[in-house]
């Protein structure tokens, strides 16, 4: 929760500020806001949530799988804004329902599959 709500919150303010101050089209907006918090969230997930010294996959493995899936995600995400900003939502309240969403779906992802941890032989 806590990579997910920094990546959240981070990309939130960057993205009002590209949107709401310097007019910046949404699309363009939510990039920034990813690009940012993408990166915070790596770094959160890979060295503190999932932080383990059983991890069975070497640090390019992790990096890879993690831009995999995010990859997957921005697309799902950009759909879902886009969608609701279609249908005449605004892109802040589309953020919140993505975010609950890919809560769920990075959790799952980054535990199971990104960060997964080697089986103890006991």
């Amino acid at each position: 929760m806590a990579g997910g709500s920094l990546y959240f919150w981070s990309g939130y303010v960057i993205f009002a500020i590209g949107y709401s101050v310097l007019h910046v089209w949404w699309l363009w907006a939510k990039v920034a806001a990813d690009g940012i918090g993408w990166s915070l969230n790596y770094f959160v997930q890979r060295y503190w949530a999932f932080n383990s010294d059983h991890m069975k996959l070497s640090e390019m493995q992790h990096a890879s799988r993690y831009l995999f899936i995010e990859t997957i995600g921005f697309i799902l995400d950009y759909a879902i804004i886009a969608g609701l900003k279609y249908i005449g939502i605004s892109p802040y309240i589309g953020f919140f329902v993505s975010s609950g969403f890919f809560t769920v779906w990075s959790f799952l992802w980054y535990k199971y599959w990104v960060f997964p941890e080697q089986k103890k032989v006991t």
